[in-house]
């Protein structure tokens, strides 16, 4: 069999790719990883045939809908969690086959009422999402969440499970992969030892956290499984450079790929006069065209190169991007993490005057 681990830096989202006789599967894919995800499948020699989503997300966006249009894998998640377009709506008890092996579905609301753990067929590992983290769990404070039924979740459906077991969680923030249903069970202060639910529920219910950046526009998204809104068609990966493609329909250069591919581009600086000579310094060869002044300066662009969008931390440069497609540049991309990420990666910066 094969596993892999993939990771998200941005959301700390961990994307489990397993693949047996040629099939595979893909647990809680992320939409901007897409591309790096199906390199990975071409790469291995694998077809996708489905992707599982462990829960409705908060804090991401889903690959799903996207890795469908591209390779026609079925769309999995919980018939509890009502999203739309679901091929295939699971609940407890189901088996999802890939190869000769298959996952068998195990239901742990609490986090969110629709949440599944996924077994491998000789419970040698399992997929836990966020209802059991390493030395966690997942919150229980928003979309459906219980914490009497996350206990009672986690207590009979996962650390049920053999000692040697290997748990892998949906989400990990210290960079830590894996852990056991033996560890968890004694080490977890949340869940393991001689923690009762009365303990549980008091612990939980005062966490007192701010929700995920990203709920607002996360979780309408994972509703429709990553579909975005609109024409819902996610356009054709771009040639010029390697590019992430943001759920805001933006496209995301890395600030090491543009220093390899600058010669193809037109940097446009975005920020204003006084930023673009700072302590930051701006990226060699980048012209300075303020977003308050991009619209009335198109014609300064060549049309037929790609353009780079560049500000202080990418947020403006992502609007100039939006506005650079409305008037027609077809090769836009935003340099992700601005300056900020420019300067911390140590990459070149000029500062002459302008």
């Amino acid at each position: 069999m094969i596993f892999r681990q993939l990771f998200d830096p941005a959301s700390s989202t961990y994307t489990y790719l397993l693949g047996d006789s040629g099939e595979a599967l893909l647990i809680d894919p992320v939409y901007e990883q897409v591309p790096r995800d199906l390199a990975l499948l071409q790469e291995l020699g694998l077809s996708l045939q489905a992707t599982l989503d462990t829960h409705v997300h908060a804090d991401h966006v889903t690959g799903a809908w996207r890795l469908h249009q591209r390779c026609g894998s079925r769309i999995a998640l919980a018939e509890a969690a009502g999203a739309t377009p679901v091929d295939v709506p699971l609940r407890h008890g189901d088996s999802v086959d890939f190869g000769s092996r298959h996952l068998t579905v195990r239901a742990t609301p609490g986090h969110t009422n629709g949440c599944l753990t996924y077994v491998l067929d000789d419970e040698s590992m399992a997929f836990t999402g966020d209802s059991l983290l390493i030395r966690g769990c997942g919150r229980i404070d928003f979309q459906q969440g219980n914490p009497r039924q996350l206990f009672t979740s986690v207590r009979s459906q996962i650390l049920t499970l053999p000692d040697t077991c290997l748990l892998y969680p949906a989400h990990d923030y210290r960079g830590i992969t894996v852990t056991s249903v033996a560890e968890e069970r004694r080490f977890n202060p949340r869940l393991g030892g001689e923690v009762d639910v009365g303990d549980f529920i008091g612990h939980m219910n005062n966490l007192n956290l701010p929700h995920p950046k990203l709920m607002a526009i996360a979780v309408p998204a994972n509703l429709r499984c990553g579909q975005p809104e609109g024409d819902g068609v996610a356009p054709d990966t771009p040639d010029w450079a390697p590019l992430t493609l943001r759920f805001s329909g933006v496209w995301e250069i890395e600030p090491m790929a543009l220093l390899e591919h600058a010669a193809k581009a037109q940097i446009v600086d975005v920020r204003e006069a006084p930023e673009f000579i700072d302590r930051l310094g701006h990226v060699p060869g980048a012209r300075l065209v303020p977003l308050s002044q991009l619209t009335n300066r198109l014609n300064e662009l060549d049309r037929e190169r790609p353009v780079v969008a560049v500000c202080r931390s990418g947020v403006r440069s992502a609007q100039a991007c939006v506005l650079l497609n409305k008037a027609g540049f077809g090769q836009v991309a935003n340099l992700a993490g601005g300056m900020l990420r420019w300067k911390i990666e140590g990459l070149p910066v000029a500062a002459e005057n302008i």
